[in-house]
């Protein structure tokens, strides 16, 4: 029996809230707007003690009187690497008391990921199960944080409902990086539930990362800037009890900071001359005042977490229980500490649990984080329960403490690998340089890297490369050659391929014998690093110098030189070698078990993008979907983006347009997870053209624009292939002129191009398309002369577009003529598997048939493209295809929406009907809040995507729509 008296006890409860009525007009406005057009991002920024807290509590109030779920969640300055804390903090209560109706809302495909982040799902029972292995590949790469990412939009969503959800994270400038990137996720990819997530943070403390997300929000963020209160703000804000000259010197002291305001105010009679200078000094002042025992307890608590438990705090302080809860209430009742529930503290703000945790001698703060891990340890807790005090409190040399790091650091890489990184280092901090310790540091060095890598920190990962290969005897040229090929491919994700080439370089010097098979890994780099910057020569000089095979290579090695052999002799025009050398690498691949491929990813990588471009879709989509999967199987994340944006080329090709948006989107958060610019841009520029095909003009242009923005990979072939994406993006977009000019710059205007054969034919066949769409017949039927004299009866697979672009040149003049090349096109095209190309080719007969009056003709090939593009999911082109059979007289299934059976954005659309009820330019530019010119950009793609020259012909088109 708890034998304590029982006194009152202060709840912390707010005065009303002074002055700010123009942010909490702003706060409703973004409540009204999560109604009103789904997800919602506030950030609000301001200084320490700026009210920024108070702020998000009025906020709290507002949702609570309009019937919004509200979950709150606050990150802790000592608790930042622990994997999403905030997020924890704020769901973690509510999704435990939820749990079974959560079960049954959310699949295990998206219940799984999350039960490895928060502790109420990881409890035994339904949601925590999942298919037997089927998150274990992502795990290893480290993308299955990004699972994770998608579980948790689809969790928000369900806890939304229909009366939505306010979600409140505060002080994320001590966010862990887990929690930012998924800021950073929702906030690229919004909900469409009526959710609101307001963040508060400190600019100062603040990276760019976080800084930007409202900006990146675009028109679904809301910036509120809290300053300090002025003069009479602040006299309200102290009350009548503080005289008015009294109240001024504590204005001029505090700056009108609220929090340093009311720190002041608390001193009560010190002489204004004696105040502290800083709030902190001020909370010294007020800890100073408290009975020892209470002092004790409040730097035990926060040694031991934001949110603590008395009982955790009492051993830390080394004091008992009753004695612990005694001071407790002496810490309530002067508002240090407040009641967070389930028998749970914390201190009234971050800066308060700051001055307790400084005002403990630092040696006393060491021992209280090891009482406090060793009595996790007693309880069982888990490696990563444990990490964060035994990295405060172990020594030098201590293997247990080493061990418990190293535990935790595995645990949590799949989903939090800049965490697993952090305790990485800790453990090798307290590891010995000496013999005995030594192969277990090159282990632990090599797994940082890894996990430095794949956080995104891929200078730390490549620093930490090459202080492996510093520590590596001279002699041991296999595990040297290993941390330079790993060393050298995060130089070149870093866009520095002058250095990856010397490291390569300067290793090889190191060898004896340069021809031995420890220097052939080294030596397939070096091939790739010729090939990416487009010197085919240098790659083709060194594999003619390698053997196919040798008695002492690893297994899998002659896979991976075969593998390298196609791109070169097909980019040096050497097509009948490079279909050769693929059956060859074919073969050997088929032969080969997965475990022999997982070291030589990034040389069976180019064999993939080498079938692609050879237009051997078939084989090149199932080499992909097997190197992902070993991939993702052996953590090599830097090489699967590469390969989801090979794989999204290829299902492009093939018309499998959804598909192919899935996989680019997936290698694009892959990229930006990973921070590597390189491998944002092959996978913008993937999401760029597959997106474009789709009819998402909108996605597909900012992909490319971005892609190209980026600006690395100069004089590289990947840059250029961003540029023609974008180019073709802005052609499909209705923005011809501008997009041809684009295409002709990533062509090099046709004078040293660094593009492959297949992609000039397709440049070749959008510029004639481009230049018919302008009336340009002329230069149209060059355009097509041009894609004549490119064509190689060798790929056959391309051979369709040369008899597609003759027909745009001749739709105008002959359409007769033009129709029969369209059908001979598609012809071509179906038979070689480009389905969409085949669609395209069909529409173009379809119409040209339209032009000639052979109405059956046209009706047939219309029909016939309808059915293929739509399949495709091409949804633009499909729009064009029901407008032709509608002037024809065929009924045809009004779309579920107007814009997808117009093949207008939702903004077009907008447009459109406006412009349709008779507004001007400037009426429509008032009515949505535009500019006049935007205006008319958007017009003018509106004329060219409904095939009409004049704002009658736009009515006209939506009526034929209704």
């Amino acid at each position: 029996m708890d034998e304590r008296t029982a006194r009152p006890v202060v709840t912390g409860a707010q005065p009303p809230l002074v002055g700010r009525r123009d942010v909490i007009d702003a706060l409703r406005g973004a409540l009204d707007a999560s109604l009103r057009e789904g997800f919602q991002f506030v950030a609000l920024a301001g200084e320490p003690g700026a009210g920024k807290t108070r702020l998000l509590g009025e906020l709290a109030a507002l949702s609570a009187e309009r019937g919004f779920v509200r979950l709150w969640g606050r990150a802790a300055e000592f608790e930042q690497v622990m994997p999403f804390s905030a997020l924890v903090d704020a769901l973690d209560d509510h999704l435990d008391a939820r749990r079974p109706e959560i079960a049954e809302t959310l699949p295990a495909a998206h219940a799984a990921p999350l039960a490895r982040v928060f502790p109420a799902l990881a409890a035994t029972g339904p949601i925590s199960e999942a298919p037997e292995g089927e998150f274990d590949d992502d795990e290893r790469s480290g993308l299955g944080r990004y699972r994770v990412y998608r579980a948790l939009r689809r969790l928000l969503a369900a806890l939304a409902g229909p009366s939505g959800l306010v979600l409140i994270l505060d002080d994320v400038h001590w966010a862990d990086e887990g929690s930012m990137e998924f800021l950073d996720h929702i906030v690229r990819h919004p909900v469409g539930a009526p959710i609101l997530i307001a963040v508060a943070y400190r600019p100062a403390q603040s990276t760019p990362r976080l800084t930007t997300l409202v900006h990146g929000a675009g028109r679904h963020g809301h910036e509120i800037v809290v300053g300090p209160l002025g003069p009479a703000e602040a006299a309200q804000f102290l009350g009548r009890s503080v005289t008015r000259g009294h109240g001024r010197a504590l204005y001029e002291a505090s700056g009108g900071n609220p929090f340093y305001l009311e720190a002041l105010a608390r001193m009560y009679d010190a002489d204004v001359a004696a105040l502290p200078p800083t709030a902190l000094a001020a909370l010294r002042i007020e800890l100073d005042g408290l009975p020892p025992a209470a002092l004790l307890l409040a730097q035990a608590a926060a040694v031991a977490a934001d949110e603590f438990e008395p009982a955790v705090a009492a051993v830390a302080a080394e004091m008992p229980l009753p004695t612990a809860l005694d001071a407790l209430d002496a810490l309530v009742e002067r508002d240090i500490t407040r009641a967070a529930g389930a028998g749970r503290f914390r201190f009234r703000h971050p800066l308060v649990r700051q001055a307790a945790y400084e005002s403990a001698a630092p040696g006393w703060r060491l021992g209280a984080h090891a009482r406090i891990a060793a009595h996790f340890a007693a309880l069982g807790a888990p490696a990563t329960a444990r990490a964060l005090h035994v990295e405060q409190s172990g020594s030098f040399g201590d293997r247990e403490s080493i061990s418990v790091l190293v535990e935790a650091a595995r645990a949590v890489v799949a989903h939090a690998p800049a965490t697993s990184a952090h305790w990485l280092r800790a453990a090798l901090r307290l590891m010995p340089d000496d013999q005995e310790a030594r192969e277990d540091r090159l282990a632990l060095l090599m797994e940082l890297s890894w996990a430095q890598g794949i956080s995104g920190r891929l200078a730390e990962g490549r620093d930490t490369a090459r202080e492996l290969l510093r520590l590596l005897p001279e002699d041991d040229y296999a595990r040297r050659g290993r941390a330079a090929r790993v060393c050298a491919l995060m130089e070149r994700q870093l866009d520095r391929p002058h250095e990856a080439r010397a490291l390569l370089l300067d290793e090889l010097s190191r060898m004896p014998n340069p021809r031995a098979a420890e220097a052939v890994p080294l030596r397939m780099r070096l091939v790739a690093e010729s090939m990416m910057r487009v010197d085919f020569r240098a790659a083709q000089a060194v594999l003619d110098l390698m053997p196919d095979s040798a008695d002492d290579w690893e297994p899998g090695l002659a896979v991976a030189v075969a593998a390298l052999r196609p791109m070169p002799a097909f980019a040096a025009g050497r097509t009948e070698d490079a279909l050769r050398s693929a059956e060859t690498a074919d073969r050997l691949l088929a032969a080969a078990p997965d475990e022999h491929l997982s070291e030589w990813l990034d040389a069976i990588a180019w064999l993939c993008w080498a079938e692609s471009y050879l237009g051997r879709y078939g084989d090149a989509l199932r080499h992909f979907d097997r190197a992902a999967a070993v991939a993702r199987s052996t953590g090599q994340s830097y090489i699967l983006t590469n390969l989801l944006a090979g794989r999204a080329k290829t299902l492009v090709a093939l018309g499998r347009l959804d598909e192919a948006m899935e996989t680019a989107e997936e290698s694009v958060e892959g990229a930006r997870l990973l921070d590597s610019g390189q491998q944002l841009v092959f996978a913008l520029t993937q999401l760029c053209l597959a997106a474009s095909w789709r009819g998402d003009d909108e996605t597909a242009v900012l992909a490319g624009d971005e892609a190209v923005r980026r600006g690395v990979g100069g004089g590289e072939v990947w840059e250029a292939t961003a540029r023609f994406a974008r180019g073709q993006a802005l052609i499909n977009a209705g923005r011809p002129e501008e997009g041809a000019e684009a295409v002709l710059d990533a062509c090099d205007r046709f004078e040293s191009p660094k593009l492959d054969r297949g992609t000039l034919l397709q440049a070749c066949e959008a510029l004639a398309w481009a230049a018919a769409v302008r009336g340009e017949d002329a230069q149209a039927a060059a355009w097509a002369d041009r894609t004549a004299r490119l064509d190689d009866p060798r790929l056959p697979a391309f051979a369709g577009l040369v008899p597609l672009a003759r027909a745009h040149g001749l739709r105008r003049t002959r359409p007769a003529d033009s129709a029969a090349a369209a059908e001979e096109a598609a012809g071509l095209l179906r038979g070689c598997e480009r389905r969409l190309d085949a669609g395209r080719a069909m529409l173009a007969a379809g119409l040209a048939h339209l032009e000639a009056a052979q109405r059956s003709r046209a009706r047939d090939c219309l029909k016939s493209a309808v059915e293929i593009l739509e399949a495709c999911g091409a949804r633009t082109m499909t729009a064009r295809a029901h407008r032709a059979l509608r002037r024809l007289g065929v009924r045809v299934a009004t779309a579920a929406a107007p814009t997808a059976g117009l093949g207008l954005s939702p903004r077009e659309w907008e447009v459109a009907k406006l412009v349709a009820q008779g507004l001007t330019n400037q009426q429509v530019a008032q009515r949505l809040f535009l500019s006049v010119r935007t205006v008319e950009t958007h017009l003018s793609r509106i004329f060219t995507k409904l095939e009409v020259s004049s704002r009658v012909g736009v009515a006209t088109a939506l009526s034929r729509a209704r």
